[in-house]
């Protein structure tokens, strides 16, 4: 018996790596990736909070959503939206996740709209917030509409890329 896992005959080392593939599959076999279709406009919003401070910006209701991007609320699914608390600020974040995946890039051209206002309302007024504006984040992946405008754009975005 001593002789079975004599490392001179080569049981041991192919034993040793069945082991190690054995743990390492099994440690991968827990993890629930989730899809877009599971995931929740709320749950990226909060993995968004974890990673930037929202306290200058005041969430924003389902009218407020509908009102800025002109969106048939009955399409969407979930949303989350955060706007300056000052009008002379550009600040805002959107996750909007469609009902249907298909309606996501007819929201996207109504941001766009939103953008193109903005910046026509900050180029001469608020030169710095028409740089924020000027350089937005906005995408779709899946269903999900992301929008941000914010000194910490960059930082949302890569929660939200995160949360997939």
């Amino acid at each position: 018996m001593k002789k079975l896992w004599n490392v001179k005959n080569g049981l041991y080392p192919v034993m040793l790596a069945l082991i190690v593939v054995i743990g390492v599959l099994s440690g991968c076999a827990g993890k629930d990736d989730k899809t877009s279709e599971q995931l929740s406009a709320i749950e990226i919003g909060e993995s968004i909070e974890q990673a930037v401070s929202l306290k200058e910006m005041k969430k924003a209701d389902l009218n407020k959503l509908q009102k800025l991007y002109k969106i048939d609320v009955d399409s969407v699914d979930d949303f989350i939206l955060y706007t300056s608390i000052s009008n002379v600020k550009a600040d805002e974040l959107a996750v909007i996740k469609m009902k249907d995946e298909s309606q996501a890039e007819s929201v996207e051209e109504n941001i766009k709209q939103r953008i193109e206002a903005q910046k026509t309302k900050f180029q001469d007024y608020r030169p710095n917030e028409y740089f924020l504006v000027e350089n937005h984040v906005l995408k779709t992946a899946g269903p999900f509409v992301f929008f941000a405008v914010s000194k910490e754009a960059d930082q949302m975005e890569r929660a939200f890329d995160h949360a997939f």
